[in-house]
């Protein structure tokens, strides 16, 4: 199996706190390379993250993957593959195609941002992860998932205990843990939702989880709705708080904020550049139908490779001064929602949220700035995101 001699080097608390200069050298070294921790693949360059994606022949879900069926459970979205994917494509898939999206966001979204910058003291420091980006995502994403009554910060737990669980590549007992009690908990939170919504469907996303594709008379079993919201749970409500955090510290930290103050028309440019930046969701896996000989090596029958959407992202092959935020760079598409078969259902959804959250954040406090005594925080590959965000708002 190809590696590399630095191996040991890459490891998850390196990669935690610090992945792009890790990703370079395997770029450089092994763009396709196998990291025993993880037992799986690590695909890094642009050209082989594309070229996986988009063979559905001989690169699927990875159904058996250890960490996404053990917290998630299966069948769910990520890992599925063939007519069970499609079939819960068909039942997340509508509420989020652009038109129903274009329908409902502003009116769901803007009153949701408002009430939280209208709580915001504008006279002191204030970490816009924990008041504005964060809560404002979850909210959003539950007012649409009809999760209207469970409160933005049990949600925000729900979707941070189950990235502690998700990321444990090294599959720690103990960093399951949480995930299986908020499981337990997501169920007897949902379970009467959608006892109402079997009776009686609406237009949310669970309603249409439980009946899309199928008939009132026979919704779709739970066993095949509780995995895939909990992928939603996780990288749907998380990403957009997420994402828009990341283009805004892009902003700060290039000196290009006051570009966007004065021209919101860059808003939608900056939220994709961010995107780019800091991928919120840092990898994407894939399990081999057959023996692959592919990047220079042959990846067997099973075996799983991480596609590295972060690292596919700062390809100096595709992008240039790609560890650079710049609202300037040439229009090239990136990785961000994945690729294939699996493009993320929610990247419309994601990218609008993304874009009234700077628009009304900037809207509101044209003068933000970080805060100098407290630099932020940012963390994580699976998921990387900042983790405080500390802002003078005069």
């Amino acid at each position: 199996m190809s590696t590399v001699t630095w191996i040991d080097e890459l490891t998850p608390g390196a990669l935690d706190v610090d992945p792009y200069p890790l990703y370079a050298r395997l770029r450089n070294d092994a763009p396709l390379s196998w990291v025993p921790w993880s037992d799986m693949w690590f695909a890094t360059s642009w050209e082989l993250c594309a070229q996986i994606a988009s063979d559905s022949d001989s690169f699927v879900g990875a159904a058996t993957h250890p960490t996404l069926d053990r917290v998630f459970g299966s069948p769910n979205i990520v890992t599925a593959s063939g007519d069970v994917h499609r079939d819960l494509r068909r039942a997340v898939d509508p509420p989020l195609l652009p038109r129903a999206v274009n329908g409902y966001i502003d009116e769901i979204a803007r009153p949701i941002a408002h009430r939280h910058l209208a709580a915001i003291p504008d006279h002191e420091s204030v970490d816009l992860m924990a008041t504005y980006f964060e809560p404002v995502s979850v909210e959003a994403l539950g007012a649409v998932l009809g999760l209207s009554g469970v409160l933005p910060d049990t949600l925000r737990r729900w979707f941070h205990e189950l990235n502690i669980g998700i990321s444990n590549a090294e599959r720690d007992p103990a960093k399951f843990v949480g995930a299986d009690a908020i499981t337990a908990e997501i169920e007897s939170v949902v379970d009467p939702i959608l006892d109402e919504l079997e009776r009686s469907p609406d237009d949310s996303a669970l309603s249409h989880m439980l009946h899309g594709g199928t008939t009132v008379a026979t919704p779709r079993a739970r066993t095949l709705v509780y995995p895939t919201l909990k992928v939603i749970l996780l990288g749907g409500m998380q990403e957009p708080g997420h994402g828009a955090a990341s283009a805004l510290l892009g902003l700060l930290q290039s000196g290009q904020l006051q570009r966007v103050v004065d021209d919101q028309s860059l808003v939608p440019v900056a939220v994709n550049e961010g995107l780019r930046w800091i991928s919120p969701i840092g990898v994407a896996e894939r399990m081999a139908t057959r023996d692959v000989s592919i990047g220079g090596v042959t990846v067997a029958a099973g075996e799983t490779v991480e596609i590295v959407l972060a690292s596919a992202n700062r390809d100096e092959a595709r992008f240039d001064r790609p560890d650079e935020f710049d609202v300037d760079r040439e229009r090239v598409p990136h990785m961000a929602f994945g690729g294939g078969e699996h493009f993320c259902s929610g990247h419309y959804f994601s990218r609008k949220l993304e874009q009234i959250m700077l628009d009304e954040l900037l809207a509101a406090h044209p003068n933000l700035r970080l805060d100098p005594a407290d630099p932020p925080i940012v963390r994580g590959w699976v998921f990387r995101a900042p983790q405080r965000l500390p802002a003078t708002l005069r």
